[in-house]
């Protein structure tokens, strides 16, 4: 068999009970040339063993074992052990629409300077049901500073690659695992490759049932270490838009907060002080939605603080 046209790369970690959907969505592409390389990142729940009785089904589908390194290493590895000058990633819980690589194929052809094509995502219950909520970030005119504020392609599972790209700017950072996504794209957009999405909803994201304030606290910490990445290869850059990247961040990790349960009340209020004081301006550049995150977030607080003096009748979760 030749070198298919797109290689898929899924890292797996204890996935055994989503990775045989997230297979079956790339079974069921149209396009039907490509591999897909699991990488079991030290699982302990079966998952090499449910790959193995796939690839006995399916000979485009592969399977490396390694020792825990982290989703980046994970990544980086499965890189390395394939071929095609497409590279596909899809996170193990997430699912692809049939008409994905095909979609992505006729976006690369044509365009020598298109490094990384995304879609939209449809975001999905933790059980994968739709949620009735899309996606609907910028797709174009992406410049290096956006990857600084937010993150237009949402997750690496909408996400096909030239490999030349990766050959030219390398892999991902093996030592993060929030943000990781973002540096890489900074970095490749900062060596010139264009970024660009397609309009299509081509990606089923499961979003996380509950999480945890500790969880929030790593996304910050991540993203400052991407500002550190970035400072070697980016520093004028940094240097404008760090303050007011900083205090977009902050404020997205406080919305976050409301997500969680009572242990993160205090960190939504934290997260948008240490916001506002990063960039003040902020209330009068996007006051919608900081000031909505705002109100939010100190609402939420007031009512953690006035709830034990409610009757019982009149608590609610």
């Amino acid at each position: 068999m030749g070198i298919p046209a797109v290689s898929v790369i899924i890292p797996a970690y204890n996935a055994a009970g989503s990775l045989a959907e997230t297979v079956a969505s790339v079974q069921a592409q149209t396009w039907t040339d490509w591999e897909a390389l699991i990488i079991d990142d030290g699982s302990s729940d079966g998952t090499a063993a449910l790959v193995r009785d796939l690839q006995a089904e399916d000979a485009r589908i592969r399977l490396l074992c390694v020792a825990n390194g982290g989703v980046s290493a994970a990544r980086n590895r499965g890189v390395a052990g394939t071929h095609a000058s497409l590279i596909a990633f899809l996170d193990a819980d997430d699912l692809w629409y049939p008409a994905k690589l095909r979609l992505h194929l006729d976006h690369f052809r044509g365009d020598a300077a298109l490094g990384v094509s995304f879609d939209r995502v449809a975001f999905l219950t933790p059980s994968g049901l739709p949620t009735g909520q899309h996606s609907r970030s910028r797709l174009r005119q992406l410049a290096p500073e956006h990857f600084l504020y937010e993150n237009p392609t949402t997750t690496t599972s909408t996400w096909v690659v030239r490999r030349t790209v990766f050959d030219q700017v390398g892999g991902f950072h093996p030592q993060m695992s929030y943000s990781e996504d973002l540096e890489w794209l900074l970095r490749v957009r900062c060596a010139g490759w264009r970024i660009a999405g397609l309009e299509q909803v081509l990606t089923g994201y499961r979003t996380s049932e509950g999480g945890l304030s500790s969880d929030l606290l790593r996304m910050e910490a991540g993203w400052e270490r991407l500002v550190e990445q970035a400072r070697p290869y980016a520093p004028e850059l940094v240097e404008a838009h760090l303050s007011r990247a900083r205090a977009v961040h902050l404020r997205y990790l406080a919305r976050r907060s409301l997500r969680l349960n009572a242990s993160a009340t205090g960190l939504g209020v934290g997260f948008m002080n240490q916001a506002l004081r990063s960039d003040p301006w902020l209330l009068l550049r996007q006051p919608r939605r900081t000031w909505l995150t705002l109100a939010a977030v100190q609402l939420r607080r007031l009512w953690r603080q006035a709830r034990p003096l409610l009757p019982p009748w009149r608590r609610s979760r």
